[in-house]
C-alpha cells in the first residue's frame, strides 16, 4: 500500500490512540480528584505546547512556517475552545466518572454531522438526520430524564461534546487554507497561553508521587497526539474514524477496573444506540465523499 493509504496500519494506530487517550483520561481523573482541574490541565498544555513547537521546528520552514496562518482569529478560538473543553471533560470525570462521561461524550460525531450544515454549509441528507435523531434518543437513555433519577450534572459531558464538535468543525474549516502542522501548532500554543491565564491562580503543591503521574499524563498526551497525526498520515480519516469509538470501551474498562465504577444498563443501551448512529453517519459521509 502507498504511504497515504495504508488502512490496516491506520486502524492499528487509531486503536493505539484510543488506548493511550483512555489511559490519559484515567490519570486525569486521579489528578483532578486531588488537585484543581485548571492546574492539571495547565501543566498538561505546557507539555503539549512544547511538543507542538518541537514538532514544528523539525519540519520545513521551522516554527515560523508553522505559525503562519490565514485564519488567526479562528485558530485562536480553536486553541481556547479545546483548552476549555478539556477542563469541562476532566471535571465530568471527577463528578460522573469515566463510564458515564464517555457514554454521553460519544455523541460528538453526531453533533458534528448536525452542525456541519449551519457552520460549514455542508449538505446533510435525511438519512443522517434520522441517525442523528436516533443517536440523541440514545443520549436520553443515558441521561434518564423524567424518571425521577435525572442528574443535572450529566449535562456536563454533553456540553463538552458540543464544544469538541465545534472545535472539530472549526478545524475542518481552517484546513481549507492552513496545513495540519499550523493547526497543531496553534492548538498547543494558544491553548497553553489561555489555560495559564486561569490555572496559574490555582497552583497547589503536589506530592512526589503525583508529579510522576503528572509526567505520565504529559507523556501520554504527546504520544497520543503523535500517534493520531501518524494515523491520519497513513490512512483516510473516514476509514479510521469509526475505530475512535474504542476509546469509549477502553475508558469504561479503566473506570470499572481501576475506579470501581458501575456499568448501568441504561448507560450500556444508550451508548450502544449512540455508537451505532455515529457509525452510520460516518459511513454515509464516506459514501458521499
Amino acid at each position: 500500500m502507498s504511504a497515504g493509504n495504508n488502512t490496516r496500519l491506520g486502524i492499528a494506530l487509531m486503536i493505539a490512540v484510543s488506548v493511550v487517550f483512555a489511559s490519559q483520561d484515567g490519570i486525569s481523573r486521579h489528578l483532578a480528584s486531588e488537585y484543581n482541574v485548571y492546574m492539571v490541565v495547565m501543566i498538561r498544555f505546557w507539555f503539549f505546547a512544547a511538543f507542538a513547537i518541537t514538532i514544528s521546528a523539525r519540519k520545513a520552514g521551522g516554527v515560523m512556517a508553522a505559525a503562519r496562518t490565514t485564519r488567526p482569529v479562528i485558530q485562536t478560538l480553536r486553541g481556547v475552545l479545546l483548552a476549555t473543553q478539556i477542563c469541562v471533560m476532566v471535571t465530568s470525570f471527577t463528578i460522573l466518572g469515566l463510564v458515564e462521561s464517555h457514554a454521553v461524550f460519544s455523541a460528538y460525531p453526531l453533533l458534528i454531522a448536525a452542525l456541519s450544515g449551519p457552520i460549514l454549509g455542508e449538505y446533510v441528507g435525511w438519512r443522517r438526520w434520522v441517525a442523528i435523531g436516533i443517536g440523541f434518543i440514545g443520549v436520553l437513555f443515558i441521561l434518564k430524564p423524567g424518571l425521577g433519577v435525572f442528574n443535572p450534572e450529566a449535562i456536563i459531558p454533553l456540553i463538552a461534546a458540543v464544544m469538541f464538535a465545534t472545535y472539530g468543525l472549526l478545524t475542518r474549516y481552517v484546513s481549507r487554507d492552513d496545513p495540519t502542522a499550523t493547526s497543531f501548532f496553534w492548538t498547543g500554543t494558544v491553548g497553553a497561553v489561555a489555560i495559564t491565564t486561569v490555572g496559574i491562580w490555582f497552583w497547589e503543591p503536589m506530592t512526589g508521587g503525583d508529579w510522576m503521574w503528572m509526567g505520565a499524563l504529559c507523556v501520554t498526551g504527546s504520544v497520543g497526539h503523535w500517534l493520531l497525526i501518524r494515523c491520519y498520515e497513513v490512512a483516510e480519516v473516514s476509514a479510521v474514524q469509526p475505530f475512535a469509538y474504542f476509546q469509549l470501551v477502553f475508558a469504561s474498562a479503566v473506570g470499572i477496573t481501576v475506579f470501581g465504577e458501575a456499568l448501568q444498563m441504561n448507560v450500556l443501551i444508550g451508548a450502544g444506540i449512540v455508537v451505532a448512529a455515529g457509525l452510520f453517519t460516518l459511513w454515509r459521509e464516506r459514501q458521499q465523499g
